[in-house]
């Protein structure tokens, strides 16, 4: 059952509007996204964390009259639902079938996708499981390579492996404004530019009572994406397709060197980095969106 939410046009981009919508999966209420015609090719955008949909919410409207876009959160993170942890598996293969079953549910049978931090291991994980799905590929910081992973990411892993009370705190200060903002906010060219609210909304949903061990389930199930890197990069190298690597070089999450990484399974990899962060859209967003719009119309044209 799909309901319609709510819909806003922007004044300069007025000829379709932005709709918010949700969708019912097996019981759990999706919210998501969608824009454009949807005989247009579809680009499929995954969000990370701590992050949604409303991340791409200055990229939509300009790629909205040139594709079908959709755009869902992931259980227990923007507005979709937040399941007890008892009654759903909070792990990046489980959040990969629900993506699947949404796309079924909206008639997609192929697509563009655009991966982003977790949109990353959520998105290889469909293409691995339905490589056919895949038209072409947009990769803004989200990491499948080794060369990519940060002290910050390693630090995760020996933290929860240690699993005493002072460790796991460590891990649980990725879950407060400190951390949230520095996400944002670390390598950016000029933070007067990143809306104050994109932070502070990705706060307010993390301080949901229950949402912070959900969040420490998923930093330990990191660990089963990065066992994967090698088969998704095998499937890369199989399936080959036109990818896009736009990337915030000042990431301090994952590194450049996991996007120039890309050539190595993909040598036509076109990639361009920006003078930012991790949330490369905050302040790159239109030069992101115009690059998109080039590069998917000539892969499409291509095919």
């Amino acid at each position: 059952m799909i309901n319609t939410l709510t819909s806003t046009a922007n004044a300069q981009q007025h000829s379709t509007p932005v709709y918010h919508k949700t969708i019912k999966i097996d019981g759990i209420t999706i919210f998501y996204r969608e824009a454009g015609d949807s005989t247009k090719p579809t680009l499929l955008l995954l969000h990370g964390f701590p992050s949604s949909s409303h991340n791409f919410r200055t990229l939509i409207p300009l790629l909205k009259d040139d594709f079908h876009i959709l755009a869902p959160d992931y259980p227990g993170f923007g507005f979709s639902d937040m399941p007890q942890m008892s009654d759903f598996d909070y792990t990046f293969d489980n959040y990969s079938r629900y993506i699947e079953k949404f796309l079924s549910l909206k008639g997609v049978e192929k697509c563009s996708m655009y991966l982003f931090d977790y949109g990353a291991p959520v998105g290889m994980r469909i293409i691995q499981r339905n490589p056919g799905i895949l038209e072409h590929l947009v990769v803004q910081n989200g990491n499948i390579y080794a060369e990519g992973l940060s002290d910050i990411l390693k630090g995760y892993r020996k933290n929860i492996d240690e699993n005493t009370a002072a460790s796991r705190a460590l891990v649980y200060k990725a879950f407060e404004l400190e951390y949230t903002m520095f996400e944002y906010l670390h390598g950016v060219s000029d933070p007067s530019k990143v809306a104050p609210e994109s932070y502070q909304l990705d706060q307010l949903l993390m301080d949901r009572p229950g949402n912070k061990e959900i969040q420490y389930q998923l930093k330990y199930d990191y660990r089963f994406n990065i066992a994967e890197y090698p088969r998704w990069q095998e499937t890369l190298r199989t399936l080959a397709p036109q990818t896009l690597v736009v990337w915030g070089e000042n990431d301090p999450v994952f590194l450049k060197p996991g996007a120039l990484a890309f050539k190595k399974d993909i040598p036509s990899t076109e990639i361009h980095f920006y003078p930012t962060g991790h949330f490369a859209l905050e302040e790159y967003g239109v030069e992101i969106a115009e690059r998109i719009k080039v590069f998917l119309k000539r892969a499409y044209a291509n095919k």
